[in-house]
C-alpha cells in the first residue's frame, strides 16, 4: 500500500539523518565531509525530520552529555531517571529547549565542533514550518483515504510522523538501555536490544557503541550488523565523506 510505502520512506530516511549526520557526524565527529555536502546533508536532514526537526548543536550536545553522565541522573535521557517513556521524553525536551533558546549555558566541553547554519536552522526550527511540513503529512493521508481507498485507522500514524525525531530518540534511549545483552562491561545500563538491527539502522548497538563511543561501525561481533556501515564505506569511497584514520 501507497501510504505504507510513504510511512516507511519517511520512517527510514529521518532515522538516516539521524544517526549519520547527526549521531555520527555531528555528536561524535566520525568522518569529514566539505562545505558542500555538510550543507546536503544539513538540508536533508530538515527536510527528512521536517516537523520534529533537530538543531544538531543541540543534538550534540546532548548526546555528548549522554556519553559522560550514561545512567547517572547528570543524563540528559536515561530511562533509569524517569518514572517512563513519556517522562523522559519529557525531559529531553526541556533539556534540549534549554540549549537551542539559550536558557542555560552547557559545560563548554561539549558545545563544540558541530555544523552550524544560521539561516537554514532559522527556518527549519521555526512554528510555520513545522506546521507546514504537519500539514503535507496530513494531506498525503487525506489523498490516499479520499482517493486510494486507505482505511482510517492509517490516520493514527501521524503523530509518529509529526514527532518522527523524538520518537527515534526515544526509542534509542529507552530500549537501549534496558533491553537486552551486554557485550562489555562500560559501567552503565546501556544494552544491545538487537542483533540485527535493521529497524532502527544500528541505533540499538548502545552497549557496544558506549564501550567504542567514535567506531563508525556499531557492531561489535561478527553476527551484529550495522545497517549504516557499509553506506558509510561506500560514501567514503565515493569522496564524499572521509573517514577518520586511527
Amino acid at each position: 500500500m501507497i501510504i505504507l510505502a510513504f510511512f516507511f520512506a519517511h520512517w527510514y530516511l529521518s532515522l538516516f539523518c539521524q544517526t549519520f549526520f547527526l549521531h555520527r557526524y555531528s555528536a561524535h565527529k566520525m568522518f569529514t565531509m566539505n562545505t558542500f555536502w555538510e550543507k546536503f546533508f544539513f538540508g536533508l536532514t530538515w527536510v527528512s525530520q521536517g516537523s520534529s526537526y533537530l538543531s544538531p548543536r543541540a543534538y550534540a550536545i546532548l548526546h555528548r552529555m549522554h556519553h559522560a553522565y550514561s545512567d547517572t541522573d547528570k543524563d540528559p535521557h536515561s530511562p533509569h531517571h524517569t518514572d517512563n517513556l513519556f517522562t523522559m521524553m519529557w525531559k529531553t525536551k526541556e533539556i534540549y529547549n534549554n540549549f537551542v533558546y539559550d536558557r542555560e549555558q552547557p559545560d563548554p566541553r561539549f558545545d563544540r565542533n558541530y555544523p552550524v547554519w544560521p539561516q537554514i536552522e532559522k527556518i527549519a526550527d521555526s512554528w510555520q514550518s513545522r506546521v507546514l511540513w504537519g500539514t503535507s503529512y496530513v494531506l498525503v493521508y487525506l489523498l490516499a483515504y479520499l482517493y486510494l481507498d486507505m482505511h482510517w485507522a492509517f490516520f493514527f500514524l501521524l503523530p509518529i510522523h509529526f514527532l518522527m525525531g523524538p520518537v527515534h530518540g526515544a526509542i534509542v534511549n529507552w530500549s537501549g538501555h534496558k533491553y537486552g545483552y551486554s557485550n562489555f562491561d562500560n559501567h552503565d545500563k546501556s544494552k544491545n536490544s538487537l542483533i540485527f538491527d535493521f529497524f532502527m539502522l544500528g541505533e540499538l548497538f548502545q552497549n557496544n557503541h558506549h564501550k567504542l563511543p567514535n567506531r563508525v561501525n556499531f557492531g561489535a561481533k561478527w553476527f551484529e550488523l550495522d545497517p549504516v556501515y557499509p553506506i558509510i564505506k561506500f560514501l567514503d569511497w565515493a569522496r564524499v565523506i572521509r573517514l577518520k584514520t586511527a
